[in-house]
């Protein structure tokens, strides 16, 4: 009765037999419950004879069923091991005439075994050698971070394009959506380097116009430089070849508080700072239109300074034990992953 996904006629039914099993006459009921007398008798009585199951509707009658258990099973199974013969994915209208059934029908059969044939997702496993130790690694950094130190996410957006539309946007009615042209005329470029603090959701950026080691030690000098100095730095970032030269290395080493923290290969989605980048360019990148790099430049600064002043960190919320159980059920479902 108190479950919020309960349908409302079984909810009314179930306070019917609660009042009745208190000792309330059906008249008593009636009034309490705002319902007709023979309703509660109803009720009562179906739930004396059947128990629960006599609260819930009883079959009602129609045109007998015409699609049997086992055509459901033909379209199942000619939806999840075939493919037709002119396309790489069945529609409701190629199974339909590959089972002689409706499209309709079609339709529902995938409905109700949450079948999708039009959609597709991509996917890859890491097959970093070090990969569980690096989960452990860095999703302890985001659960149980050191004291006195400072937990950054790292990495470049590179090649962001300076983008203007060949012809003007024409705004939004109402009943008409924003509108651009598909093409559009390519300004330039920019690299924006960036460091998302995980306690307090802050970014610290910086943008390039290349994308070189050069660059990336000049952003490490920015944030030993707005990082207090009694605070350890550990960095968590990708295996780009920019983070590991030797101009990086001997860098690090005139740097001791500076402790880096890769993911491991093809994970990215383990560190936090791309969804920033997932939000800045949702917000800002997506739908712009800059004339020029310096253009594009300035609203990505200012938006930073936007962020900064009202920020909202990510929480990082599965162990690693979990991550790690989720993708070995994985790779158990998947037939010869190498994995």
């Amino acid at each position: 009765m108190r479950r919020r996904t309960t349908a409302q006629a079984l909810a009314q039914r179930s306070r019917i037999v609660l009042e009745c099993a208190e000792g309330h006459s059906i008249m008593e009921v009636s009034r309490r419950l705002r319902v007709a007398p023979d309703t509660v008798r109803t009720w009562r009585r179906r739930f004396l004879e059947r128990g629960l199951d006599g609260l819930c509707d009883d079959p009602r009658p129609g045109v007998p069923r015409k699609i049997t258990d086992a055509d459901v099973e033909r379209v199942i199974v000619k939806t999840l091991e075939e493919t037709p013969k002119n396309a790489t994915h069945w529609s409701t209208r190629s199974m339909a005439a590959a089972t002689g059934m409706s499209q309709s029908t079609v339709s529902r059969i995938w409905r109700a075994f949450a079948l999708a044939p039009h959609r597709s997702q991509t996917f890859k496993l890491s097959t970093d050698p070090l990969f569980i130790d690096k989960v452990r690694d860095v999703v302890g950094l985001y659960l149980d971070p050191p004291e006195k130190a400072l937990v950054l996410c790292v990495d470049e957006k590179s090649q962001i394009q300076a983008l203007d539309r060949s012809q003007p946007v024409l705004p939004m009615m109402p009943g008409v959506p924003e509108r651009r042209s598909h093409d559009y005329i390519r300004a330039g470029t920019t690299t924006l380097f960036a460091a998302l603090e995980v306690a307090t959701g802050k970014v610290i950026g910086s943008l390039h116009r290349r994308h070189r080691a050069a660059e990336f030690r000049k952003f490490l000098v920015k944030l030993d430089k707005e990082v207090p100095a009694g605070l350890q730095v550990h960095l968590i970032l990708d295996n780009y070849a920019t983070h590991k030269t030797l101009d990086i290395k001997k860098w690090l080493l005139a740097h001791p508080r500076f402790h880096l923290h890769f993911t491991p290969t093809s994970a990215s989605w383990l560190n936090l700072v791309e969804r920033w980048f997932a939000e800045l360019t949702q917000k800002k990148l997506k739908r712009g239109v800059h004339r020029s790099v310096q253009a594009l430049e300035r609203d990505i600064r200012a938006w930073l300074t936007d962020w900064n002043e009202h920020p909202r960190p990510f929480v990082w919320t599965k162990t690693a034990d979990e991550i790690l159980d989720k993708l070995a059920t994985y790779c158990r479902r998947i037939s010869d992953s190498g994995h």
